[in-house]
């Protein structure tokens, strides 16, 4: 880690070079004593594979984690593994789960069968009559409703996938967008309530540059939509982050009411202006580097050391343990507040509070400057670069302490 900070991340993750100056400057730098390198990772784990999740946690809050191990941290971040397993168990699970992702790949590449060749469509499956555009592509009859739902997905799914993250060298290769699509597309197969919505490509991309193995990707994947799916639920009524717009409307009222009224004032005080936001965790104002570090900060201060039993088998998910110090170092801060204070509101997530954190950042512009809505939109667009994923995080860790505060008061 004693190279220069932005000339290894680029090393990591390679951008164009026609695309250089058109995309957000990179903030983040690995530091040597701060951030969580390779040598401290592996000395985490005892001999037998347990590892110390406190201690990981508590460097990756300082200094996120190093480019060469994000995909294994992830992993354990996010809740794919339990930190108490041995090694020996982790390999059972893992193979156990690439053979149930290669049955459901399978199963989708009978009913289309350019899945899992290393190409992808971005053109319909059927005309407007319903008929097949190319019989060759599709392997199975559509009378079934869900499978005619599922298909008419994929050309979209390609289409997405052609736009996703086009600055980086990565994406350049069609087998690298094809193992994009086609975990996208079984998820979509499996995910019979969502399916997909335009956003979970940003999700998905940088599991597939982190994790070589593609079923290893998609488990991470599906883990990351358990946070995150509700984002991405749409009906004629209501869009998917609208619970969280009206924790973030609730919040901004409770902590600085001059501002909130001041947003109603502008016909803003429904929070919509947050939306993009919200809906893909800031992948528009961040460089893609300190995208990765915010999303492991808040990963890391959000981890609770249930989440894989509640994935895994949630009949047997334990609730709330008594908070021990022992116990509560397991724990992400963000989340061991919410535990001390006994605050469970499932939409309260960091992200919530870190949008928050930005228009109180942003508090004196928007009262002296937004005379609409659009103004609210264009002061929080100045913050693209010039965030501080790091800083950012503290910010919404202090205004969470402060809401929970006066909330209990009130």
């Amino acid at each position: 880690m004693k190279s220069g900070g932005a000339t290894e991340l680029n090393t990591f993750y390679p951008i164009k070079p026609e695309c250089v100056a058109d995309v957000p400057a990179t903030r983040f730098k690995p530091r040597a004593g701060k951030t969580l390198s390779q040598r401290r990772w592996h000395a985490s784990f005892s001999e037998d594979g347990h590892l110390d999740i406190a201690k990981v946690l508590r460097r990756i809050q300082r200094g996120g984690v190093h480019p060469s191990i994000k995909g294994e941290v992830w992993e354990f971040l996010l809740g794919c593994y339990d930190p108490n397993s041995t090694l020996e168990e982790r390999n059972e699970l893992k193979q156990r789960r690439r053979g149930q992702y290669d049955m459901w790949k399978a199963e989708c590449q009978r009913m289309v069968p350019v899945i899992g060749t290393g190409k992808f469509i971005t053109t319909p499956l059927f005309d407007d009559d319903g008929r097949p555009t190319d019989p060759s592509l599709v392997g199975i009859q559509t009378s079934d409703k869900k499978v005619l739902q599922w298909m008419q997905l994929l050309h979209q799914i390609g289409l997405d996938v052609v736009r996703t993250d086009r600055a980086l060298v990565f994406y350049e290769t069609e087998v690298n967008q094809a193992k994009l699509w086609d975990v996208l597309s079984v998820y979509a197969w499996l995910d019979n309530d969502i399916g997909y919505v335009q956003g979970m490509n940003d999700i998905c991309s940088p599991l597939i540059m982190l994790i070589e193995n593609e079923a290893d990707c998609y488990w991470c994947f599906d883990r990351a939509m358990r946070r995150m799916r509700e984002n991405f639920r749409c009906n004629e009524s209501s869009m998917g982050v609208q619970s969280q717009l009206g924790v973030l409307s609730q919040i901004i009222k409770t902590v600085d009411p001059k501002l909130h009224h001041h947003l109603e004032d502008l016909d803003g005080g429904e929070y919509l202006f947050a939306f993009r936001m919200l809906m893909v965790l800031f992948r528009r104002e961040f460089s893609f580097a300190d995208t990765l570090y915010l999303w492991e900060l808040m990963w890391a201060m959000e981890y609770n050391p249930n989440i894989f039993q509640k994935y895994e088998d949630p009949d047997k998910a334990k609730g709330p343990s008594p908070p021990n110090d022992k116990l509560l170092k397991q724990y992400g801060k963000f989340e061991r507040k919410n535990v001390k204070t006994g605050h469970r509101e499932e939409t309260s997530a960091l992200s919530v509070f870190l949008v928050a954190s930005v228009l109180e950042i942003k508090n004196r512009r928007i009262l002296n400057e937004a005379k609409g809505v659009d103004d609210v939109v264009k002061i929080l667009g100045d913050i693209t670069s010039n965030l501080d994923a790091k800083k950012a995080c503290t910010e919404a860790l202090k205004l969470q302490k402060k809401y929970l505060s006066k909330a209990k008061k009130a």
